[in-house]
């Protein structure tokens, strides 16, 4: 063999090696893996869902058995507390993962099952007690695993490259089950995200859908940019920002909206939704989104778009759906007289947000109000006037010991609970965990 031939070759297969590292083998089966500190809050939010004939445990390793053989909350947090009770020093104990086959994967719950635990073996917990839920109140049917992160005697199990391991894991079933492989978009986001509808109720849950892929995947330079990619979704964000007994705190608070855009039963912090959803993680987000679209050039593609729509429409309705065509929404606001002072328009296609004016003069709002509005006798439209107050307005320096009423359903949110109902069970718990410990120590 020449040794041109043997170099072509050497060529061809760097050629193909480097194919296989830019387009690696992605996972049919989307696993997540999260860490926290409340047992309760995992099996509770669980156990709802069973309530309510959305889920049901298909299969439980290493747990007292019930005697009815039903696995109910107190239960599951028996099996638990010894462990917990052994915990030395990690900090976030609570092992919770959702698995995600593709919809089109019709797998019966005895698969289901078997997946479950040969995953969990895989990873280093199949000595772990874990129960495994299936749920079922979405289209995607999807699995929910709760276990510790601790062994029996109280030491973190080695999670190293856990994610990668999990990976794997999830490539090796997909070949054994032979299931489907997810589309681009649910690789990113794990979820199509979808409008919240109050009325379904588990609003909680659908919330955490639309924010946490948001968070993660997309790009905004301010509030007022997340806000109205959220609000797409009937999703409303409010920033908080106050004093209790002279310390400021600041935060965010998520709540559902109705077709018109209007708040829809009660509002929740955003620390039930994790880090990612908080006001540090926004702000930092904010940060970082502002440096990739200036450096990948996100805005040239929807200037051009826009540019091109403009001069092919001249009335607002027609304008709104050639864009949508194109894969971006812009979302007006008016005020009663119908002034058009603010626009923003999301690009699906980029994941990115932008307030009109970002992109240039040219996409402000005064400019839309020039060509959608023809009634110029009614303002002078070169003199821009000040926004009307939006919908969703940020609370800003409230005094929390002389808030108005008003607030009051909204700065309940970070006092303390009342401890009624479920959460005297949650507390009971916590107290027999730390009796123990104090027993221990005492030996």
């Amino acid at each position: 063999m020449s040794q041109l031939s043997t170099l072509s070759q050497l060529s061809l297969m760097s050629q193909l090696s480097l194919l296989s590292l830019l387009s690696p083998i992605t996972p049919k089966m989307i696993a997540k893996i999260t860490s926290g500190n409340s047992l309760y809050g995992a099996l509770s939010y669980n156990q709802t869902k069973v309530e309510r004939h959305q889920a049901k445990v298909i299969y439980a390793a290493n747990m007292k058995d019930p005697e009815d053989g039903i696995y109910t909350l107190p239960v599951c947090l028996k099996s638990f507390e010894s462990r917990l009770t052994a915990n030395k020093k990690t900090e976030k104990p609570v092992l919770h993962i959702s698995i995600n086959p593709d919809p089109k994967d019709k797998l019966s719950n005895e698969q289901l099952s078997e997946i479950a635990q040969e995953y969990m073996q895989k990873t280093g917990y199949g000595e772990q007690p874990y129960i495994v839920f299936k749920h079922e109140d979405l289209e995607r049917h999807h699995l929910h695993i709760v276990s510790l992160r601790v062994d029996r005697e109280g030491r973190k199990i080695n999670d190293r490259f856990e994610h990668r391991r999990s990976m794997d894991m999830c490539r090796e079933l997909e070949q054994k089950y032979g299931l489907f492989p997810a589309d681009k978009k649910q690789r990113l986001e794990g979820l199509t995200l979808k409008k919240v509808e109050y009325e379904k109720g588990d609003v909680k849950h659908q919330i955490a859908n639309v924010i946490r892929p948001v968070a993660q995947s997309w790009h905004f330079q301010s509030l007022k940019e997340y806000r109205a990619l959220l609000s797409l979704y009937n999703t409303g964000v409010d920033e908080i920002r106050g004093e209790i007994k002279g310390k400021e705190y600041k935060g965010l608070v998520y709540s559902a909206l109705n077709s018109k855009g209007e708040k829809t039963g009660n509002p929740f912090k955003s620390s039930l939704f994790g880090k990612p959803a908080g006001i540090e993680a926004l702000e930092k987000r904010i940060e970082k989104s502002a440096e990739v679209i200036k450096d990948k050039r996100l805005k040239d593609r929807s200037k051009q778009v826009i540019a091109a729509v403009i001069s092919n429409t001249d009335n607002r309705k027609d304008f709104e759906k050639a864009l949508e065509k194109q894969g971006i929404s812009v979302l007006f606001r008016t005020n009663a007289e119908g002034r058009i002072y603010g626009v923003t328009f999301i690009d699906h296609e980029q994941k990115c947000v932008f307030n009109g004016s970002r992109l240039g003069k040219d996409f402000s709002a005064n400019v839309f109000n020039d060509i959608f509005n023809i009634n110029h006798d009614v303002h002078d439209y070169k003199t821009p006037l000040k926004p009307e107050k939006e919908s969703s307005q940020s609370f800003n320096h409230v005094n929390h010991d002389n808030h108005s009423s008003d607030f009051a359903g909204i700065f309940d949110l970070f006092t303390p609970d009342s401890g009624t109902g479920d959460e005297i069970a949650e507390q009971d718990f916590i107290r027999r965990l730390r009796k123990k410990k104090k027993q221990q120590r005492n030996l």
